[in-house]
């Protein structure tokens, strides 16, 4: 099953909206198939496993390993419970049950009708935290939504007053070069007005291979200038505007405006605008007020806040929260803690 996961790593980021699962084949001790889920639209990952086994015979000796319940229902591709149940494969273990409606308990059921041995749960809190993605969606009905920022040694996430027209780095180059990993694997990266307009980000994967996610920003007065990099037409991206404006926003070129009333509370209004274009995890970047928004609300799951070797002495105050850390990794001269919200489970 650990085989299983490290295989199912390599699908995040690509296999949107389905999870990235992994499954092996044992026979007699030794790993004779492996396989993990393929793009959206290709072949699960119980598939590619049976698929890479060479001498199909040896099926029908064998146990499949799996993270996650294989589906019994139609979609882009057929059933796995079907291909598992016609490759005769005698027993099967589930790392954690699909709580998606069409499988829910549906698959496992349909092993056991036809004669299959089933374990469920071996693992299985390490494979509910590696679809935690696809089971917050299923679950919360919201996006998984990771917190992300840097701060100094004194508790500051910018400076009071920036000296030059570029980002004022914190961290160092080997964190910047992991945000940009961590960006290939989310689905979205939201950050707010103040960010937008003072960095002039990207907010793509530039030094990492993968996908770029999906852009996210708040603008509610359209103060962004229609010059910066966030409306090059390159990604995806969603501006979120207050409703006074949506009569003369016009959405073109990759570029989709988003109203919603920003003199209510806006976290939960956002998850539902992602949840209807099936965005299902998100890396809030900033800024300060945007990240304590959706700290203030609840409507959070993980935060990564890097601290960085300096002193600004005076600035904007990093966003603050009142949860352990469970994690502190030093990245070079910088340390990276990461905190999980300890009031939502999934």
């Amino acid at each position: 099953m650990r085989r299983c996961l490290e295989l199912s790593k390599k699908g995040l980021g690509t296999t949107r909206p389905n999870p990235s699962v992994g499954a092996v084949l044992v026979c007699d001790g030794q790993i004779i198939g492996e396989g993990y889920t393929s793009v959206y639209g290709g072949s699960h990952a119980e598939v590619n496993a049976i698929q890479s086994v060479k001498d199909k015979t040896r099926l029908q000796e064998s146990t499949l390993y799996v993270t996650l319940e294989p589906c019994v229902h139609f979609g882009k591709t057929p059933p796995c419970t079907d291909l598992i149940l016609s490759s005769k494969i005698p027993k099967v273990v589930i790392g954690c049950i699909d709580t998606h409606h069409k499988v829910a308990g549906k698959g496992v059921e349909r092993l056991l009708k036809a004669g299959c041995q089933v374990v469920v749960g071996v693992l299985e809190d390490e494979c509910i935290e590696q679809h935690k993605r696809f089971f917050c969606v299923q679950n919360r009905k919201r996006p998984y939504i990771i917190l992300k920022w840097a701060e100094t040694l004194d508790g500051f996430i910018a400076p009071k007053e920036k000296k030059q027209d570029r980002p004022v780095w914190i961290s160092n180059v080997a964190s910047q070069q992991l945000v940009h990993k961590w960006r290939t694997e989310e689905h979205a990266v939201l950050v707010g007005t103040n960010t937008a307009v003072a960095d002039n980000p990207k907010l793509t994967a530039r030094t990492w291979k993968g996908m770029n996610p999906i852009r996210i920003v708040l603008d509610s007065n359209m103060r962004i200038p229609l010059d910066y990099s966030l409306f090059d037409g390159d990604v995806l991206t969603l501006v979120f505007i207050d409703t006074k404006f949506e009569e003369i926003a016009i959405s073109k070129d990759n570029i989709t405006y988003v109203a919603i009333d920003f003199t209510k509370e806006i976290s939960n209004q956002i998850c539902e605008v992602l949840l209807q274009h099936n965005i299902q995890s998100v890396i809030v970047e900033g800024g300060a007020q945007t990240l304590q928004t959706f700290i203030d609300s609840g409507l959070w799951d993980e935060a990564n806040v890097f601290v960085g070797p300096i002193l600004f002495g005076d600035g904007i105050k990093s966003p603050r929260f009142f949860d352990i850390v469970y994690d502190e990794i030093a990245i070079k001269d910088t340390k990276l803690r990461r905190y999980k919200n300890l009031k939502q489970s999934l």
